[in-house]
């Protein structure tokens, strides 16, 4: 925490986040959030993917937002932006415009597309060629399951308020950068497709994106009840009411971590 905002200007939230000592538990211990479980979890999915989790992530995510009714570029705007980085919006554009639903093709394509993220979020460095991510057939079945899930569990929480926001006016020196995923009438959501339950950096992330939104141009913000993370491989809901959270917890999160003045 004595790090200078000098030393931290530019990070975004997910950075921020690794900088961080948090206390014992986390700034928001994930073991006081609600859990609701939405149905069949991981066991009915196939075991094995041959895809890297963080991608298959962002296909899930971003066909969900498709499917949920966004137009597909929006729901791919950062695979779309990843791509101009390379030069490669013509393949971006070819892939983009053969996802059409829950078909193996358009999972396919999907997958090839989310590839080009790590340019715009990470830099090009970190970029494959996309293709060469070619999902087997029990990766391309689990994706279709969760995003049918997700699906699923926007019909019964959602419709959706604001989805793939951003955070103008409530970004800081420290913080400078950082995208949410969605929010409902009362609750903002991220989606996290990994095997375990929240951790520590998961509700800092929310707390974070809260903060921030209550700061930025969104007055959305104002009607958020409750900060939740949906898991559409466990296929559960975790929630807690933002009156659950300390006002000590939110004001040093708001000066030390993000670097609000007040």
């Amino acid at each position: 925490m004595n790090n200078t905002i000098r030393e931290l200007s530019g990070c975004s939230v997910t950075q921020r986040i690794k900088q961080v000592k948090q206390p014992r538990g986390g700034y928001i211990n994930p073991k006081t959030m609600e859990v609701i479980q939405c149905g069949d979890g991981i066991e009915a999915l196939h075991s094995e993917e041959n895809i890297r989790a963080n991608l298959i992530g962002l296909a899930v995510d971003y066909l969900t937002r498709f499917m949920s009714g966004t137009p597909l570029e929006e729901a791919f705007k950062i695979s779309f932006m990843g791509a101009s980085i390379i030069g490669e919006q013509n393949k971006a554009k070819e892939l983009m415009y053969d996802v059409k639903g829950l078909d193996d093709a358009s999972i396919v394509n999907a997958m090839k597309l989310v590839g080009f993220d790590v340019c715009f979020r990470a830099g090009f460095m970190g970029y494959r060629p996309v293709d060469e991510i070619q999902p087997d057939a029990m990766t391309i079945d689990n994706v279709r399951v969760m995003v049918k899930r997700s699906l699923e569990f926007l019909d019964y929480y959602g419709p959706k308020v604001l989805d793939g926001f951003t955070f103008e006016g409530g970004y800081t020196e420290i913080v400078s950068s950082g995208d949410g995923d969605f929010t409902t009438s009362d609750t903002l959501w991220d989606f996290k497709v990994s095997k375990d339950k929240p951790k520590k950096e998961y509700t800092l992330q929310l707390l974070m994106y809260w903060i921030m939104g209550l700061h930025s141009i969104h007055p959305e913000f104002k009607d958020i009840e409750f900060l939740g993370v949906f898991n559409p491989r466990l296929n559960c809901v975790y929630r807690i009411n933002v009156t659950q959270i300390p006002s000590e917890v939110i004001a040093e999160v708001s000066a030390k971590v993000i670097g609000y003045d007040e």
